[in-house]
């Protein structure tokens, strides 16, 4: 780390025609910051939450061998080479999205609904939806004091919120993870073109037509700003204009994308509607929602993301990995080794999506390491065998670097009825939330740092 004469405010932002440049944290910004405070140099760790619904082919996703040394499963292969970033969490339990007593036999609502909260979610098809606070919005209460955004919350497939999607359900409970409050659902983001501006600039509309052309107008956020980035280079360090250097060309590379799908859009026929700036290629759009969320970590915009990768009663196929059908039908298994193949390609699609999320945590600097080395993700589903509805024995991954205290590269195996909400519990007082319980919680788990 180079000292400098140079002093930078941690919150610098360059200001341009409608957009605003938030900054890494530089070498530059740490001098000044370590007079003020011995932790104030380290950045703070961020709590990350990924959904991917209608659960696991178990027997394809499960590690045989528990402890080092286990074997990927074909669910989970496409994260080998991120072994020493993972905890493989198997056993878990979330009674809270089980059927009770005279209450409609679907699962699908009951699950997402319970995911982050752990508390039951209440049967209605009406607006009197009911849930619990979530595990994301208890992190950003306390994590999101400090930056602009408290949290994030993402997806990728639609986000309505009203009518009936399970039955006896709220739509609710199926397209959003998140709450405020037990009657405050909060609405899922999926498109990254409003993603975009939220951190970076406003169009001043929601209209995607407003959005497009306002894009049009404006070439991009990074000439807006070109002047100042260039002056503000020329008073920084090396190592500090490299940092500069590749963050710049991630905003560039990210705008590029938006504008190539904006440009698909466009040459779509009238009759079909589909919002500006969300790419044709479910991978293309995963991965492009997965970078801006490694620009709002690395701007420290916020330090709380959840994230629907894919929701409960998705209809989305995969005829890229010969999974034509939609998911949904398909997670209904019956035990077919057919149908159990094909929900494992999806597992291991889903996989491969994230595995490039970690290693662009893994490869974007933060302070003394990684982006990766300063957040905690839990990658997850609600069920457990998704034939049955069933939401015992999750398929749960839990991954990050050296900061929090955890033991990767393992498989650790929990005793039967051990809740999720034990997982979150320990999560929260890992990235500095002490709170004494979550949903259904009964202390935290052991066996994350030792063993």
């Amino acid at each position: 780390m180079i000292i400098t004469k140079l002093y930078l405010p941690r919150r610098t932002v360059l200001r341009g025609l409608g957009a605003s440049l938030a900054l890494p944290l530089l070498d530059s910004m740490v001098p000044a910051l370590t007079a003020l405070s011995k932790t104030a140099a380290t950045p703070r760790l961020r709590a990350g939450f990924i959904y991917v619904g209608q659960g696991a082919a178990l027997a394809h996703w499960t590690p045989k061998t528990e402890g080092k040394g286990f074997e990927f499963t074909p669910g989970i292969a496409p994260l080998a080479n991120l072994r020493d970033n993972l905890l493989v969490v198997t056993g878990l339990d979330h009674r809270p999205a089980e059927t009770l007593p005279g209450e409609p036999g679907a699962g699908h609502g009951r699950c997402g609904g319970a995911w982050l909260t752990g508390v039951h979610a209440k049967p209605t098809e009406g607006g009197d939806f009911r849930a619990g606070v979530s595990v994301d919005q208890i992190a950003a209460q306390e994590l999101g004091t400090d930056t602009q955004l408290p949290s994030l919350e993402l997806c990728i497939e639609s986000n309505e919120l009203s009518g009936s999607c399970d039955a006896g359900y709220s739509c609710v409970y199926t397209n959003t993870l998140c709450w405020r409050a037990p009657t405050s659902p909060l609405p899922m983001e999926n498109n990254p073109r409003a993603l975009f501006e939220r951190l970076f600039g406003d169009s001043g509309s929601t209209q995607p037509a407003h959005r497009l052309a306002q894009a049009r107008r404006q070439r991009s956020i990074l000439d807006s700003v070109n002047d100042k980035v260039g002056r503000l280079e020329k008073r920084l360090g090396p190592d500090d204009r490299q940092k500069v250097d590749r963050y710049l060309e991630a905003i560039r590379d990210v705008e590029r994308r938006l504008q190539k799908a904006e440009e698909q859009v466009g040459r779509e026929l009238p009759e079909i509607e589909r919002p500006a700036g969300i790419p044709e290629s479910y991978e293309d759009h995963v991965r492009l929602m997965f970078d801006l969320q490694v620009l709002a970590y690395q701007t420290d915009m916020t330090r709380v993301i959840t994230f629907m990768l894919s929701k409960e009663l998705s209809a989305m196929t995969y005829p890229q990995i010969g999974v034509p059908e939609p998911y949904h039908p398909v997670s209904h298994h019956r035990d077919d080794p057919e149908l159990l193949t094909k929900q494992s390609k999806v597992n291991a699609y889903h996989a491969k999506q994230f595995a490039y999320y970690l290693e662009k945590l893994k490869t974007t600097p933060d302070g003394d390491g990684s982006l990766l080395d300063h957040v905690l993700i839990l990658y997850g589903s609600g069920m457990g065998n998704s034939n049955l509805h069933d939401p015992h024995n999750l398929p749960i991954l839990l991954a990050g670097g050296r900061a929090g205290g955890v033991r990767w590269g393992r498989h650790v195996r929990y005793p039967e009825k051990t809740p999720l909400t034990n997982l979150y519990l320990t999560m929260l007082h890992r990235v500095g939330v002490p709170v004494e319980r979550v949903g259904d919680s009964t202390g935290q788990l052991n066996h994350l740092s030792d063993m």
